[in-house]
């Protein structure tokens, strides 16, 4: 048995130096190397106290196996983020920055029990009727639209041109927005993920969510908001909201990170040379070791406990990992084993209802882009390149390629619209007319 090291060192810049101080999972120090954070942590065991921001505690899981036993119990670890207790008793103030992702909402993400069950069933049963090769035109039909805005420049940012807008179209299509929902959806998500005007993004994206489930109760459709409409749970209104906003905007922000940081591993490896047969290779890889959402999967105890050498209260804050369980010491013989044991998309009864979809989206984004760029390298040295902090994402700032130009394809804008800033928002809470990027694909379709 190992001993455990008696002064462990943080990593440089953490404010962990500090005794008695918890290590923070925010700021540009641990952005830029998380990795050297979570060998810290695990210095305390399985799991290690932890902030995510400012004046906000957390229990992190790092380790595997206990990463596994925590969301495997639903018994002994629950969900529903009303027993929060730091939030509860004001040691958390609304406004953090994180709390947005935290707090409670009627969906299957905070929900336990028969609840839980009820909601989760109609989730995956709707989008288990999702058609692969529906799946499949569609992601070819938004990635040539993309590249078709940039192709003949010779250069483009892949974040922000390609990786983060094809998920949104995707689920947008897959979900039955219409031309004017669709705009506000595409306009609300990016908004709360940005940080611009977080607060009235999300007003907007539950506003034109809010009006889609009012038009599918009238002219449903071929698409997975009637679906879940039609389930045997009977959903309310107010739980459809729920549900459809958790999986667009939990669906589309995670979809993006992993096709970019795919993209980022294709470009920085020299081993994967841009070869077509070694893009579902990468995607594991980067499951693996550079996960799209590395720490999540709130818990809360049921009881005062120990667990994973941690003093745990009923009601305090545990999170998992994943990055960190997947880059687990213990973990190479698994890994060798099942190139798809990582817990990139959690596990147990909570584990991503999306996963199948999600990987093919994926698959199909990156290898349609590579077959029309097949030139395309980065445009910048890679120590360059800067990842968005925060605790809970692992997303690249930006992703910046070059390549041979391309024709002009047909329905091609000269320029892609300029984004949204906050003063030019709208008082009454709607998406501008020209930010209409869903408006604009339907018509590319058209032509």
């Amino acid at each position: 048995m190992n001993a455990r090291p008696t002064t462990p060192v943080p990593p440089p810049g953490c404010p962990a130096h500090d005794s008695g101080a918890r290590v923070p999972l925010y700021g540009p120090e641990f952005a830029a190397d998380p990795q050297a954070y979570y060998s810290y942590l695990r210095s305390f065991g399985p799991a290690a106290p932890v902030e995510l921001a400012p004046g906000v505690e957390a229990t992190l899981v790092t380790d595997y196996t206990a990463a596994l036993q925590l969301l495997q119990d639903p018994a002994s670890f629950r969900k529903d983020s009303r027993r929060w207790r730091a939030f509860n008793e004001g040691h958390v103030a609304p406004d953090s920055p994180v709390v947005p992702l935290l707090v409670y909402r009627p969906n299957c993400m905070f929900s336990d029990g028969a609840e839980h069950l009820r909601l989760r069933q109609a989730v995956t049963d709707s989008m288990a009727r999702v058609d692969s090769r529906r799946v499949t035109r569609i992601t070819e039909q938004v990635s040539n639209y993309l590249i078709s805005q940039f192709g003949s420049r010779g250069s483009a940012d892949l974040l922000g041109n390609y990786a983060r807008q094809l998920p949104l179209f995707v689920f947008n299509e897959l979900f039955g927005c219409p031309a004017d929902i669709g705009d506000r959806v595409l306009f609300g998500i990016s908004g709360m993920f940005d940080g611009v005007n977080a607060e009235q993004a999300a007003g907007v994206l539950f506003g034109a969510v809010a009006e889609l489930v009012a038009l599918k109760r009238t002219r449903p459709g071929d698409d997975v908001t009637s679906w879940l409409m039609q389930h045997h749970s009977k959903l309310t209104d107010d739980e459809m909201v729920h549900q459809l906003a958790l999986l667009l905007a939990a669906g589309t922000e995670p979809l993006g990170n992993l096709i970019g940081n795919t993209l980022h591993r294709l470009l920085t490896h020299d081993a994967y040379a841009h070869t077509g047969g070694l893009i579902d290779e990468a995607i594991d890889a980067t499951l693996w070791e550079n996960p799209p959402m590395s720490n999540l999967a709130p818990h809360y105890p049921a009881t005062d406990m120990e667990f994973a050498g941690q003093q745990l209260r009923a009601g305090d804050l545990v999170m998992v990992s994943f990055a960190a369980a997947n880059s687990s010491p213990s973990l190479a013989a698994e890994r060798q084993a099942s190139s798809r044991a990582h817990l990139a998309w959690s596990a147990g009864s909570h584990a991503c209802p999306s996963k199948d979809p999600a990987r093919q989206i994926s698959m199909a984004a990156i290898e349609n882009l590579l077959n029309e760029l097949p030139d395309i390298q980065l445009a910048v040295p890679e120590e360059s390149l800067t990842w968005r902090p925060g605790p809970f994402n692992r997303g690249l700032v930006v992703l910046p390629s070059r390549f041979t130009p391309i024709e002009p394809a047909r329905g091609a804008s000269p320029q892609p619209q300029p984004p949204v800033r906050e003063e030019q928002a709208p008082q009454d809470g709607r998406a501008p007319e020209r930010v209409g990027r869903w408006s604009q694909f339907l018509n590319w379709l058209t032509k």
